[in-house]
């Protein structure tokens, strides 16, 4: 299922495709939240105008915000990996399966995000991510990560946390 714009078409000032390339290249330029992303896209916007026409300019911080968490929170993720593994080579990888705590990062309840990834070492890339509740919880996290990946012929390698009983 394709990701749908959520918004009310006669509304729309900022097409979704702007918003999302925005919001990627943003987070991957190191930007941590939607202010931050909004100042680096008027920095790089000649360089976003040779992708996607950005009649408009850019979107503002809070409408960043505001479409982003529009978005459903289940199909979005599969939206991305379903994107990501049609930039994958073919070829078998060497997938490395991790857990990390995301720096000042938290989620609703305060405590930090814990995320199991899959690093696919030759294309650079991350394939997916699994949330966890606690770092000790990386075990039940992995099996559903590898269930949401296509990697037959690759070569996975685990840290000592997903090796145990």
């Amino acid at each position: 299922m394709p990701l749908a714009d959520p918004r009310q078409a006669w509304k729309v000032v900022y097409l979704l495709p702007e918003i999302l390339l925005v919001v990627l290249c943003g987070m991957m330029a190191g930007a941590e939240d939607f202010c931050e992303i909004e100042r680096w896209a008027n920095r790089k916007l000649d360089c976003l105008r040779r992708l996607l026409p950005f009649e408009n300019g850019v979107p503002s911080h809070d409408v960043l915000n505001d479409v982003i968490n529009a978005l459903p929170a289940k199909l979005f993720p599969e939206c991305f990996a379903n994107w990501v593994e049609s930039l994958r080579e073919r070829e078998p990888d060497i997938v490395a399966i991790d857990g990390e705590t995301s720096r000042r990062a938290h989620g609703k309840n305060g405590a930090p995000l814990h995320l199991v990834s899959a690093w696919a070492s030759r294309q650079r890339l991350v394939l997916g991510q699994q949330a966890i509740e606690k770092i000790s919880n990386e075990n039940v996290a992995i099996p559903l990560l590898l269930e949401r990946l296509e990697l037959s012929g690759a070569l996975v390698t685990i840290d000592a946390m997903g090796c145990q009983r």
